[in-house]
């Protein structure tokens, strides 16, 4: 179990995480060590603040994945 900092709400924490688990299942490279579920190590990243939301408008940033957070 990985436990959600105080600066994400539940529902945010949730989001972000599948949308990462998402993203791991479809090939993009873990950002945490470890040999966990897509779902655990999406959540670790999260927790880690290695994995943030994205604005919409942002189009310098490069993509790991076809789409992106």
């Amino acid at each position: 179990m990985v436990v959600r900092p105080a600066a994400f709400n539940s529902y945010e924490f949730v989001v972000i995480a599948s949308l990462r688990a998402k993203q791991l299942l479809s090939g993009c490279v873990a950002l945490v060590p470890g040999d966990h579920s897509a779902a655990t190590t999406a959540q670790m990243e999260v927790a880690e603040g290695r994995v943030v939301r994205c604005a919409a408008d942002v189009s310098d940033v490069p993509r790991q994945c076809l789409w992106q957070l």
